[in-house]
């Protein structure tokens, strides 16, 4: 009997969500190195920002007019690091999911050539790092945790990778994925 892959369609688990045309669409680019050991190119976003300040994430960002979820996830992976858009090779959509602050994430898979030079956006990206698919796909180190917020109790994934915490949306994407895929390591 085939076993049922569960998603994590969104924060709303937890909290009430906007649903319907009160979502904003957005996508965000999970690149992935074409290496022996296959990585997955995140950003740190810089402390300034009003929004996940300080916080892991893909590149990525609102759908413009006009875009599509694959054409915003490549502007915004250029605009935030320096990513040519011509260097990734779209795979294809991954599941989407939908954020507590009101967005509707599609994550765009594509795979980079190992070693571009990338550049953070000043404005909204500290610095740029690569984590080891095979690590981010092992359930192993996905750990569910809890927090208060707006007086409930939230449960969230998050994966440490050295000294970085991934965590919230990005981390449900990978899971996601790491279910889609059915992997274990």
């Amino acid at each position: 009997m085939a076993q049922q892959t569960i998603l994590l369609a969104g924060d709303h688990g937890d909290v009430a969500l906007a649903t319907g045309d009160s979502l904003t669409p957005a996508a965000v680019l999970v690149p992935v190195t074409d290496r022996p050991r296959p990585g997955v190119i995140l950003t740190q976003r810089t402390e300034t920002l009003r929004r996940h300040a300080g916080q892991v994430a893909f590149p990525g960002g609102r759908v413009d007019p006009g875009e599509d979820a694959v054409t915003a996830a490549l502007r915004e992976a250029d605009e935030e690091i320096a990513l040519p858009p011509s260097a990734v090779t779209v795979v294809g959509e991954a599941d989407r999911y939908q954020t507590v602050t009101g967005y509707t994430v599609t994550p765009i898979v594509g795979v980079v050539p190992p070693d571009l030079t990338l550049r953070p956006s000043e404005a909204e990206v500290a610095s740029v790092f690569e984590v080891p698919l095979d690590f981010l796909l092992d359930s192993r180190n996905h750990v569910e945790a809890r927090t208060q917020w707006e007086g409930r109790e939230r449960r969230y994934y998050e994966i440490l990778w050295d000294d970085r915490r991934i965590w919230g949306a990005t981390a449900a994407m990978i899971v996601n994925l790491a279910r889609r895929l059915r992997w274990s390591a």
